[in-house]
């Protein structure tokens, strides 16, 4: 099988790429010579920059549908002997068919967010293991593979490194910390005026900035954050992605909910204090055993629907939680 080609579709989004990255160092060290082809959405590409463990990266955009067309082609070029699906939603298990790789395999009907995705695959998984992360490690060790350690690869671009460095620096940020109050899903958010409570908490307790980590679309909700935490006032800086991933490794600690950030200062090795509520952090936390999650949620709350308003259980959590975990999260450093 060392000579095998294999395809692997994770796109997307940035969290759910950061719990593949251990499975696909896991195929790595189990077949050292095979050729190893990622497709994944553009702008998610600098999280698999340098990736020791992946032959090549292929770039899609999936709403044009001549990128889509073209991927395809590159995928058929490949000639990949074994596609993984790891998302295992229709789109990727068709691009997984498409790409002409005899054998298909992704995840059970029953677990898939899809579950005719399944139809198309030539095998599939059912995970029985708690974590995403595991979930991903199950699919890859069906064929074989089998991890001497997990592993997030993840390196930092010295441009962007170089261009945080010029940032912080500009703005008198010597140590900080960050919170990232946005997310997905709105009732996966902790309210902007607890972020910004929490951090006039935290930087009267050590001293450190606050530094506000936000997407598109979300500078007013860093802002209001911003406003909240009052003087001396967090830095609001919309940071690409490879500049968040050298942010993110400086941090004394992150704050966050259920959101990519927290997953991938998890993998960097960065403190992390999750606040979580509808998802369950025994599956969708951070991987680290050393990080914190704070969690109010009954059983029966655990939901993955997409709603727009912040769960109850999000905002039955307190300040006060939340500083506590931060104490507790950095005594274990």
């Amino acid at each position: 099988m060392d000579e095998e080609r294999f395809l692997i579709l994770r796109m997307g989004a940035l969290g759910d790429i950061i719990h593949t990255l251990p499975a696909v160092a896991a195929l790595r060290e189990t077949f050292p010579r095979a050729e190893i082809h990622w497709l994944a959405d553009r702008k998610w590409l600098p999280i698999l920059d340098g990736n020791p463990d992946v032959t090549s990266v292929m770039a899609i955009d999936r709403n044009d549908w001549r990128s889509v067309m073209a991927s395809v082609r590159q995928l058929r070029a490949a000639h990949c002997t074994t596609a993984l699906d790891f998302q295992s939603l229709y789109r990727s298990a068709i691009l997984a068919r498409l790409s002409g790789a005899p054998r298909r395999i992704g995840f059970d009907a029953r677990y898939a967010r899809e579950a005719g995705a399944a139809f198309f695959y030539t095998s599939t998984v059912m995970p029985q293991r708690a974590h995403k992360v595991e979930h991903n490690l199950e699919l890859v060790e069906s064929i074989g593979a089998r991890p001497a350690e997990i592993r997030f690869p993840l390196q930092i671009a010295p441009d962007a490194q170089a261009r945080v460095d010029q940032i912080l620096t500009e703005s008198t940020v010597k140590e900080f910390f960050v919170v990232s109050p946005g997310g997905g899903w709105g009732s996966k958010c902790w309210p902007a005026e607890r972020y910004g409570a929490l951090c006039r908490a935290l930087t009267e307790r050590y001293g450190w900035r606050a530094v506000i980590s936000f997407g598109p679309g979300e500078r007013g909700l860093a802002e209001t954050v911003q406003r909240e935490a009052g003087s001396p006032q967090p830095l609001v800086e919309l940071f690409t992605l490879a500049q968040l991933m050298a942010l993110l490794r400086r941090a004394k600690l992150l704050v966050a909910g259920d959101t990519g950030p927290l997953h991938l200062a998890s993998a960097l090795g960065t403190p992390v204090v999750g606040l979580y509520g509808p998802t369950d952090p025994a599956r969708n936390g951070p991987f680290s055993h050393r990080d914190i999650v704070v969690r109010n949620a009954s059983p029966e709350e655990t939901t993955y629907r997409r709603e727009k308003a912040p769960a109850a259980s999000m905002l039955s959590i307190t300040v006060e939680q939340a500083l506590d975990a931060v104490a507790r999260r950095l005594r274990t450093n």
